[in-house]
């Protein structure tokens, strides 16, 4: 599966766009991926592989993320906005 499936699949099953993980993350002080995914997991349901993706998205930052793991294009606005 893509590091994008993965986002993708997270937002269906949480209704929640990868960007406002990173907001809501960001609201909380969650820094530390073992942090975040127990978050993720705990507060939002997400099995242990959509909130490892999630988590490196929100420690690492979509650039890195981008770079390291999705040919460069990554898409973290959610499934109803359009894609580049």
């Amino acid at each position: 599966m893509s590091f994008q499936a993965y986002l993708d699949n997270a937002e269906k099953q949480s209704g929640i766009t990868p960007r406002a993980f990173m907001e809501l993350a960001k609201t909380k002080n969650l820094t530390k991926p073992a942090e975040i995914v127990a978050w993720l997991k705990q507060d939002h349901a997400l099995g242990h592989g959509h909130a490892t993706a999630l988590a490196r998205l929100i420690a690492k930052g979509p650039e890195f993320v981008a770079e390291k793991h999705a040919g460069g294009k990554l898409h973290i606005d959610g499934l109803a906005a359009p894609r580049p």
